[in-house]
């Protein structure tokens, strides 16, 4: 049985592991929360207080054999270089394998074209130096194992409304709709089964050594989307900037769908009735 660790459980490792789980992996899963360790230990999940944010990353395995597993699934918020220098240091000494580092469409600039080209993988002008994309370099350059990198445009689905995106409260505790900018931009989204979906292909297919963009095929603008998105929750009105100099980007999921063979679950950004939110776990 091949084993899989995850590092971090939250929004999307928690039911990520669920899933690799039920899919008769022997899954481990990481968090720095008691709450969450001990949702996991009731999921069936093997769970492990592992944090590579302290001082000494290898306190952790002290404690547990968490890096004990053939493939790692990163997926986390931390920016730290130090901190993920100390961990792929780690990695070398386990047995390790093979990399799922979880990253960011972000590490793409924005444009005011907002007719230009969409962009993808070669898209290398387009990225910005930036932490994030330190750290990708640092995986990708390490030769003691393989990294295939995913890089997720907006998250959204089941707790993450994008309708509740820019609601915020007065003193009085009334809500009211911030106001959005960049109304004429291209959104760039993509549903949390869509995110389960695209890393259980890498994992099946052995698809290792690779850089992913992933969002849904369709781009509608933020004016759209988040007036669609406000109509589905049926209480707010959305408030859009007057500006005319608009900024943004498209990503292309075309690599997702033509090398994986990827067929998205969620496409149409603007059927909210379609898609799950609220009751899952995670």
């Amino acid at each position: 049985m091949k084993r899989i660790s995850i590092l971090g459980s939250g929004w999307l490792g928690f039911p990520l592991a669920i899933e690799l789980s039920q899919a008769n992996f022997h899954v481990k899963a990481s968090s720095r929360s008691q709450e969450r360790l001990t949702h996991l230990r009731k999921a069936g999940i093997e769970a492990h207080a592992y944090d590579i944010d302290v001082s000494d990353v290898r306190k952790n395995t002290h404690e547990n054999d968490f890096l004990q597993a053939d493939i790692l699934i990163i997926n986390i918020t931390s920016k730290s270089i130090e901190a993920f220098a100390q961990l792929i240091s780690e990695i070398e000494k386990s047995t390790i394998q093979q990399v799922l580092f979880i990253s960011s469409t972000s590490v793409y600039t924005n444009s005011a074209n907002l007719d230009s080209a969409a962009v993808t993988e070669d898209s290398l002008k387009q990225l910005k130096p930036c932490p994030l994309l330190t750290i990708e370099s640092m995986f990708q350059a390490n030769d003691h194992f393989e990294t295939t990198i995913i890089r997720f445009s907006g998250l959204i689905g089941y707790q993450r409304h994008p309708g509740r995106f820019f609601l915020t409260t007065n003193d009085d505790d009334s809500t009211y709709c911030k106001t959005i900018k960049n109304p004429d931009a291209r959104v760039n989204m993509i549903h949390r089964d869509d995110c389960i979906g695209i890393i259980n292909a890498v994992i099946k297919q052995n698809c290792w050594g690779e850089v992913f963009n992933a969002c849904a095929s369709q781009h509608p603008t933020r004016r759209e989307f988040y007036k669609a998105a406000l109509n589905h929750l049926g209480e707010y009105e959305p408030v859009f900037s007057g500006q005319t100099d608009s900024v943004g980007k498209v990503i292309s999921n075309q690599k997702v769908t033509e090398q994986l063979g990827y067929s998205f679950i969620h496409d149409d950004l603007l059927n909210f009735t379609k898609m799950p939110f609220i009751n899952s776990v995670g």
